[in-house]
């Protein structure tokens, strides 16, 4: 896939590529992640959102010791990735993972809620907390080679141990990170915001930036606030890059099919 970009011809990862990577991924699905296992009565007092964003956590914290966590099949499969070096001293750097077909991923995961599991049920649904951040532009993205590993994993039944539920992965997802921050970059720019510094911080309009603009006074773009109170025109956007306010129709489609809410 290419397209084109100051006359010249750029290079972006193809769909024939993400799934010949899938299908080197495959083997994850299905594997539960016993270290992780709660009981069934602790999880009576916990909404969804509640037990994905602490086990998410966790997920996290031993994703650089993958091959070595104990799951309910023993070790998990190679399936070709080993931690990326990332940015030194960031402490989540960019990407997260290199594969041995030299594609560079970014993972991200996706708690799905599983119905069968009796939970504290929220008033609304909860917005999921993943995202692309500011820290992934096209400043340190390659467009042919840098992938979004999105795992979608939900509770289930251990299948050793009895009264315990595991997150367990149900589904991989995965998507260009160029074409992915594209379209996050350009729904911030279609909605009035823009990117102060050099790709650093992305904004919203303030209310009374959008005032303004609908009543065609010129904005004053020379800072940005962090707190409404500072009144300036432009505030920084604090849900910016949130994977289901991404609009790129794969990951949506994605994301529609575990039921997670998307916004446009």
């Amino acid at each position: 896939m290419s397209s084109k970009k100051l006359g010249q011809e750029l290079k972006i990862i193809t769909d024939g590529e993400l799934e010949q990577l899938r299908e080197r991924l495959k083997p994850l699905i299905g594997v539960q992640f016993d270290i992780l296992s709660i009981p069934e009565q602790i999880l009576i007092g916990f909404e969804p959102s509640q037990v994905g964003t602490l086990v998410g956590t966790l997920m996290d914290a031993c994703i650089p010791m993958l091959p070595q966590i104990p799951t309910t099949r023993g070790a998990l499969p190679d399936v070709g990735l080993k931690k990326h070096e990332g940015i030194q001293g960031e402490r989540e750097g960019y990407p997260d993972y290199i594969h041995t077909s030299d594609k560079r991923l970014e993972l991200k995961l996706l708690f799905v809620d599983n119905p069968e599991i009796q939970m504290k049920k929220p008033p609304t649904p909860r917005e999921p907390s993943a995202r692309l951040t500011q820290k992934v532009t096209k400043k340190n993205v390659i467009p042919d080679r840098d992938v979004l590993l999105v795992i979608a994993y939900n509770l289930q039944k251990n299948i050793t141990r009895k009264g315990m539920y595991t997150p367990t992965i149900v589904d991989l997802g995965l998507f260009s990170v160029y074409e992915c921050i594209e379209a996050r970059d350009k729904r911030m720019e279609e909605s009035g915001g823009k990117w102060f510094g050099n790709y650093e911080t992305p904004t919203i309009l303030s209310k009374g930036g959008k005032k303004k603009r609908k009543e065609g006074i010129e904005l004053n773009d020379s800072a940005y606030g962090r707190k409404k109170s500072e009144n300036r025109d432009y505030n920084e956007d604090t849900n910016f890059g949130k994977l289901n306010r991404i609009p790129y129709k794969p990951l949506q489609a994605f994301l529609k099919k575990h039921k997670i809410n998307t916004k446009k």
